[in-house]
């Protein structure tokens, strides 16, 4: 059965669906911060949508293991219906010629849920560009600082539209790596940008300084927030292509420390799913390769990792997001291997996603709230301090 790829039709009714979705936690704001301050309702606000964003990122991976990614194979809806009750007879033929298909009834609300779950959240984002664009007018009427420039909020704005692009280049392009990887990285950069804006929010809000650090601290940090950035990419690589379970066993692979790998075709990034630009089929030791790649690049992270958790011992006002990060490097450890030893099961591969954003969200923390300490007080001696 050929469907358009594109199919606009039921666009209007996605966008109401996004605006309930989204007016939902908007009235539980409401009515509990209806005696709050205009600048405490910005910072929950902010709070809500980052929360919600990390769900729609845990979502997305699980949309994505449960292969309900080409659940709906059109874009913005399902057979062009805004939902999968009205594609039901469409639905239908294709479950009945292929049971085992992409697109069953189950897969098909999956893919709407998460499609349903994003548009909230972009309506959520919009209402952040407006809040904090109104903030930043109001201060500069007043003569006043704002909590933070406006521009932070737009800049969210416009990344969830491209995000909401690569959402649908996902499907059009039928899990295309490249697009599939390029959204869970976007995803990711969404909760990096909503985290720099609660955390501004946090510290104006209780009237709190950033904490001053060693450069090398903050050296750390960017390195910390880098490699997880890239071992996150590999991680997406990995998953995209299904080659997790090309080792099935740690600490080697195949019985072997250094297995047969092929990383030209491993990493030959533009090309469709399972498949070479010449449309051969990709070899198992491309998928080794790129599973050993993952592997290699995680123990370089939980060193530099192990590293910041070091340095910010020094730092007792940053003991909880140092402990938070602590668990949630080992919350990756215990997921990564149990991937790889129990066969990839799918509460392991989504907590994996996760632990990953959680991490990323705890380092951006972590930089907003700190700054680099440049100039290192000098020190008065007692006599002349008593003679003042």
């Amino acid at each position: 059965m050929d469907t358009p790829l594109w199919n606009l039709s039921p666009l209007g009714q996605l966008v109401l669906i996004g605006m309930a979705v989204a007016s939902i936690p908007l009235a539980y704001l409401l009515w509990r911060g209806r005696h709050r301050q205009a600048g405490l309702w910005h910072y929950a606000l902010t709070v809500t949508t980052l929360f919600l964003t990390f769900d729609l990122v845990l979502f997305g991976a699980f949309t994505r293991l449960t292969d309900s990614g080409l659940g709906c194979p059109d874009w913005p809806g399902c057979y062009g219906h805004a939902s999968p009750v009205g594609a039901l007879g469409a639905i239908e033929l294709a479950q009945t010629a292929n049971p085992e298909g992409p697109v069953t009834h189950g897969k098909a609300w999956i893919e709407m849920l998460h499609r349903y779950l994003a548009s909230g959240v972009g309506m959520l984002i919009v209402l952040l560009a407006i809040s904090a664009w109104r903030d930043h007018r109001k201060a500069r009427a007043l003569q006043q600082r704002a909590p933070m420039h406006s521009a932070w909020a737009m800049a969210t704005l416009v990344w969830v539209c491209v995000q909401g692009a690569f959402g649908a280049l996902t499907v059009t392009m039928k899990l295309f790596p490249a697009i599939v990887t390029l959204h869970l990285l976007g995803g990711y950069v969404l909760l990096g940008l909503l985290t720099l804006q609660a955390a501004k929010l946090w510290l104006h809000a209780g009237a709190r300084e950033v904490q001053l650090v060693a450069v090398s601290m903050r050296t750390g940090l960017w390195l910390a927030l880098a490699a997880l950035l890239l071992q996150a990419a590999l991680g997406g690589w990995v998953s995209t292509n299904y080659a997790v379970l090309a080792c099935m066993e740690f600490p080697t692979c195949q019985g072997s420390h250094w297995p047969a790998m092929d990383f030209a075709q491993g990493f030959t990034l533009w090309r469709p799913l399972g498949l070479l630009p010449d449309g051969q089929p990709i070899s198992f030791e491309a998928l080794t390769a790129i599973h050993m790649v993952h592997r290699w690049m995680a123990g370089v992270l939980v060193l530099v990792i192990a590293l910041v958790l070091w340095q910010l011992r020094a730092y007792p006002a940053l003991r909880r997001p140092m402990q938070l990060l602590g668990l949630l490097l080992a919350l990756q450890l215990v997921t990564g291997l149990s991937n790889v030893v129990l066969g990839w099961p799918l509460l392991a591969a989504v907590l994996h996603t996760g632990g990953a954003g959680a991490m990323l969200v705890c380092l951006v923390w972590l930089l907003t709230i700190s700054q680099a300490r440049t100039n290192s007080p000098v020190a008065i001696p007692t006599t002349l301090r008593k003679a003042t």
